[in-house]
């Protein structure tokens, strides 16, 4: 990749890119690429956000052929951001994560002809289509990656990456030609399975139909007269039509709204919100970051990080950051914690740096503390060197420590850690923790560490310092995507028009053969003989064969959606 560079994502972030083989698109690819921008180019111009609109001219993506990504980073590397390309449908927490650091994630694969007017996978057309060209806007960058670190730190549940495993399935099914309506079916009944096992909204829920209402589905400007900048409509040649109308409900936007909303990705939407602009998005979205478990901490978003059984960092009131997998909380009769315990590999960090010699492989049977204030309530953090002597917290003596809950340490202190002149971590030797009589740690067990803070200030999924927590993927580039074997023969007729209309020199002889074989073998294609009418009205603007054609199109029974898609491709040709 170009742009941000590799060297600057985040690890945890690396695994999801892949490569672009920019060589394997077919030419039917490229024309459902050029007709759903040709329709942007044309049809949005006066429903769509001015941000889009001129984003769309001053983003150098083209209309007559699939971007490359590097181009596109030239683009967006002007504004600060950058883009990778990824495979398919990727995890909440990562496309997040790459927005929130100003990279935007890109599915290189283009939906199929028959998904031509929306698709539930993503794709370049949603992605190049939808989300860069807006992005040249400094408001709406603003709240894309505001959004991007809350989504990057909003805690999930088992449950729901279930269900996310489920609905990739189902796009990657979905999007398949070669599928089934029967695996179809079975991929929705696993979806809908899945989805019976979640209790409650996590906070990654909410931040997920936040974004969905938004960043994906949003209107922007008066409620009787809004303009489109979510980029599922942008990138939806129907519903960027249908989603004016009336029949849609549209809704002034509030957070609390959007976050009790559940959407369908199948379906068009029957109703959406309608913020007055971009500042606005902004200022809501923060105010409801003040709500999630990385700015209030305490119990409560302990109890969220235990329900994700996955990483998650847990930050004290001193800075000292614990990142792992939530085992175990202990709590006193008022339902605080009072001591927690992670499992497997964990990590202490400050300010997002590891500290040394306490990485995954020291901690790699997990991590536990006290949580609070010393009897007396005294604050450990804010304990000068002298008050820690008084305490009798003097590295080579034994040190008793007892908390306001009831917690007991008692052991040789090894080491006082110190940042920026606050304790923040204590070693013991030979120490034992107990707590109503259970014995949460023995001299046996080596070393304890004990987390310095009279509280957990913020909890978030995922690690403090991901470069150090998590294992470098393999600079290996993997097997190559298999080379294009050559084109179908129905590719090759595209690709015989593509040619023509890409400056080669006109020969109806080859535009007749083409027409002929499409009446043999593909009476369906509708796509390629709008393009064969489009170059007829460009070089023979008088021919019969046009008539003929366009009543071809206008007669034949095609599905409902077709037929909007080739009303659509009609009336450009007629304006253009």
């Amino acid at each position: 990749m170009t742009g941000k560079g590799m060297k600057n994502i985040p690890v945890h972030l690396q695994p999801y890119i892949s490569k672009q083989y920019y060589h394997c698109y077919t030419p039917i690819e490229h024309a459902v690429w050029r007709f759903v921008m040709k329709q942007n180019h044309f049809f949005l111009k006066d429903i769509a956000h001015p941000a889009y609109v001129n984003g769309l001219k001053d983003s150098g993506i083209k209309t007559e052929s699939i971007p490359k990504v590097e181009d596109m980073n030239t683009s967006l590397e002007k504004v600060g951001w950058g883009a990778v390309t990824i495979d398919g449908l990727i995890p909440g927490s990562a496309f997040y994560g790459f927005l929130a650091e100003g990279i935007l994630p890109i599915a290189t694969e283009i939906r199929n002809i028959h998904n031509i007017a929306y698709t539930p996978a993503p794709d370049m057309i949603h992605e190049a289509a939808g989300h860069a060209p807006i992005l040249l806007d400094e408001s709406y960058r603003k709240f894309v990656r505001k959004i991007g670190e809350m989504g990057a730190k909003a805690l999930s549940s088992k449950e729901k990456l279930e269900v996310f495993m489920a609905v990739r399935h189902l796009t990657i099914v979905a999007e398949d030609p070669f599928s089934t309506s029967e695996q179809v079916k079975e991929a929705e009944k696993q979806v809908a399975e899945a989805r019976t096992k979640v209790k409650g909204l996590t906070e990654a829920d909410q931040v997920s139909r936040l974004f969905w209402w938004t960043v994906e589905y949003g209107l922007i400007g008066e409620l009787d007269n809004p303009k489109i900048y979510g980029a599922g409509l942008l990138s939806s040649v129907g519903e960027s039509q249908s989603c004016l109308k009336d029949d849609v409900r549209k809704i002034p936007f509030s957070v609390e709204e959007c976050t009790m909303t559940p959407y369908d990705v199948t379906k068009p939407q029957p109703q959406l919100f309608v913020c007055k602009t971009f500042e606005d998005l902004v200022a809501a979205v923060d105010q409801f970051a003040a709500t999630m478990a990385f700015r209030k901490g305490g119990t409560e978003s302990l109890d969220k990080a235990l329900l994700t059984d996955s990483v998650a960092t847990m930050v004290f009131s001193s800075g000292l950051q614990v990142s792992g997998t939530l085992d175990t909380i202990l709590k006193d009769k008022y339902g605080e914690a009072v001591y927690f315990r992670t499992k497997g590999p964990t990590a202490l960090a400050f300010n997002n740096k590891q500290l040394g010699g306490h990485g995954r492989e020291t901690h790699r049977k997990g991590f536990g503390t006290p949580v609070g204030c010393l009897e007396g309530n005294i604050v450990l953090e804010d304990c000068s060197a002298e008050q820690l002597q008084k305490l009798g917290i003097i590295e080579q003596r034994i040190a008793k420590l007892r908390f306001q809950s009831g917690v007991k340490v008692k052991g040789t202190v090894k080491r006082i850690l110190l940042a920026e002149g606050t304790p923040i971590l204590i070693s013991f030797s030979n120490c034992k923790v107990t707590y109503q009589g259970k014995l949460l740690f023995e001299p046996a067990w080596g070393t304890f560490d004990m987390a310095v803070g009279a509280n957990v200030s913020s909890v978030f999924a995922g690690a403090a310092d991901p470069n150090n927590y998590y294992e470098i993927p393999s600079n290996e580039e993997g097997a190559e995507k298999v080379e294009q074997q050559g084109w179908n023969e129905l590719e090759t007729l595209y690709g015989e028009i593509r040619g023509l209309r890409e400056g080669q020199e006109w020969d109806e002889q080859r535009v007749v053969r083409v027409l002929t074989s499409l009446e043999e073998k593909y009476p369906k294609e509708w796509l390629l003989r709008l393009e064969i009418l489009e170059l007829y009205k460009m070089y023979h603007a008088d021919h019969p064969q046009i008539a003929l054609i366009e009543e071809q199109l206008q007669t034949t029974n095609w599905d409902a959606s077709v037929n909007q898609m080739i009303q659509r491709g009609l009336t450009l040709i007629l304006n253009s």
